[in-house]
């Protein structure tokens, strides 16, 4: 973080609280406490036009929940960098978070106000970057909520920092609020303390104006349309770090890309699209399994076309337990026809699959029936190691798999793959893999490039890579739905659901194409250390409602 960015709050905290200190010390203390440190409260001294907002809790035992995972090695780097960051946060100063701050700060809430229209000083292009385009100088309207907890430790903060160096106070008055305005390095910070419980930042004075016409009664984001609700749900995780709200997700877009000198206007087609989605929330916690990540979309049922259809959840078992990456889900035609279906209202993606449609009719394939028609049940596909053959360069290769309840256009479309790859000089030979007839596209030399076969009468799979399908074909070992890592990293998450993101960590690093993109910095390979893995899945309730999960899975702490 750049000095002058990171020590703009702390001066300007210093300077609000010390308005609040000026007025009567008795009754400033005895006055009973306001709610402050939850987001509604934080939410009803925002604006009504922010386009969105983030609270992020102050709540020590939440923060401490994550102390119980990582290596030693990630908590020491971890410790390292918070020191570090706390040496260049207070550097030239006696100001420490742990005494000065942490005892007083309440939860922070921050809000993404509409772009403020570019000035012409934010269109002068620095002579020593001549390359830099004028409309890349717009700054970001932002307004920072601190909750005040304990006003005298406030008092006592701002008094501390009355004595730091280098840092000018200037007041004004607003609406019968004491406005400061605190400079430091030429850069100017405002602030304002309102009601003695919010202690209210931002950039820009005209946002710390709204502010307190909202605390005035003008409207605030707590009572906008579609805010109030998702601020009293949240999202259910436990021991939530941060709660993110977004009440108009199609208008914040609009407003962010109006506001954006360099964007292009969004084409009608798009905007229907995205006025799919009414409101976002989003929360971060940390259970016992990891941290853990939810977020519900709140959607126009009459402009949603998908149709959503949970997955069994029976493909996983079909992928041999080293498989170290998998992605599944269900009903791929269906999702081939929404996307057909959407093509008409925009020309260019039109025209694309019009291109695809006629290249692939020279060589006897219709796409639509041929290649998506028949992928109307479960599919998943998985990364899974291997150092031979054809695979000895990566380390690993693929496979997919699918359910099917049209097995003979299925099989007219390998037969015609097939056909197609003899014209290549590829040599199509037929062998038997675990009592499994298996055809493959073989390389001199090298082996097997491609293999398709049936492992049941309604299950195909499809292979890069010899040793990739022996290890589906031939089902000696367990398999990917047994592991420890496997259930570790998506047990927890909801079902029914839609499908899975799975990616195991461990033996991630043990590919050596893979591990040689991630070891080339320790405190990287430290820090994936502590990680088990990573999962994802999403399901919908109806038309109205779709619930994404993700699990970053840790590792406990093993220190003693």
């Amino acid at each position: 973080m750049p000095e002058s960015k990171s020590k703009f709050l702390i001066p300007a905290v210093g300077a609000a609280v010390v308005v609040a200190g000026s007025i009567a010390a008795y009754t400033y203390f005895k006055s009973p406490s306001v709610s402050s440190s939850d987001a509604l409260g934080s939410a009803k001294v925002v604006p009504s036009t922010a386009l969105m907002a983030t609270y992020i809790t102050s709540d020590p035992e939440a923060w401490a929940k994550l102390q119980q995972f990582g290596t030693p090695e990630a908590q020491k780097l971890v410790a390292k960098g918070l020191e570090d960051f706390n040496k260049q946060m207070f550097s030239d100063s006696n100001i420490s978070y742990e005494k000065d701050i942490k005892p007083w700060a309440g939860g922070v809430m921050i809000a993404l106000l509409p772009p403020n229209p570019v000035k012409p000083a934010q269109l002068t292009v620095p002579s020593e970057a001549p390359n830099v385009p004028t409309n890349l100088q717009q700054q970001s309207n932002i307004l920072i909520v601190v909750g005040i907890k304990d006003k005298l430790s406030a008092l006592n903060f701002a008094n501390k920092l009355k004595s730091q160096k280098g840092v000018k106070f200037q007041e004004s008055d607003y609406q019968s609020e004491k406005i400061i305005e605190t400079t430091q390095n030429g850069k100017p910070t405002y602030s304002v303390v309102l009601n003695n419980s919010h202690l209210v930042l931002a950039p820009e004075k005209q946002a710390v104006e709204k502010a307190i016409d909202t605390f005035k009664g003008q409207s605030s984001f707590a009572s906008k349309e579609g805010a109030g609700t998702i601020l009293s749900k949240g999202v259910d995780v436990k021991n939530s770090l941060a709660q993110i709200y977004v009440p108009d997700y199609a208008g914040m877009v609009q407003q962010l890309i109006a506001g954006s000198p360099q964007a292009k206007q969004l084409p009608p087609q798009t905007l229907t699209q995205l006025k799919q989605i009414k409101s976002v929330v989003a929360g971060v916690g940390v259970d016992d399994a990891g941290v853990r990540v939810k977020a519900i979309a709140n959607l126009d049922p009459q402009l949603n076309k998908f149709q959503y259809q949970s997955s069994p959840g029976n493909i996983v078992g079909q992928f041999p337990i080293d498989t170290f990456a998998l992605i599944s889900g269900n009903g791929i035609s269906r999702g081939w026809t929404t996307v057909v279906e959407q093509s008409k209202d925009y020309p260019e993606m039109k025209q694309a699959l019009e291109q695809v449609r006629g290249q692939l009719k020279f060589v006897n394939i219709d796409l639509d029936k041929d290649i998506f028609g028949w992928m109307n049940g479960e599919f998943a596909f998985g990364a899974i190691p291997s150092n031979q053959g054809v695979l000895a360069g990566v380390g690993f290769g693929g496979a997919l798999v699918f359910d099917t309840s049209d097995r003979k256009t299925a099989e007219a479309t390998l037969t015609k793959l097939d056909t197609l790859a003899k014209t290549q000089q590829i040599n199509i030979a037929n062998r038997n893999i675990g009592g499994k007839d298996v055809t493959e596209w073989q390389i001199p030399r090298q082996g097997a490039l491609f293999a398709h076969g049936w492992l049941d009468q309604d299950t195909l799979f499809l292979a890069v890579g010899g040793p990739v399908a022996d290890a589906v074909a031939d089902r000696k070992n367990p398999s990917l739905d047994s592991s420890d890592a496997f259930k570790a990293v998506t047990g927890s998450l909801q079902k029914p659901n839609g499908g899975y993101f799975y990616l195991d960590m461990d033996k991630t690093k043990t590919v050596p194409m893979l591990n040689s993109l991630i070891s080339s910095n320790p405190d990287t390979l430290t820090i994936l250390g502590s990680i088990r893995g990573f999962g994802v899945t999403a399901t919908s309730r109806d038309k109205s409602t779709s619930e994404l999960e993700m699990l970053l899975a840790l590792k406990p702490n093993t220190a003693k």
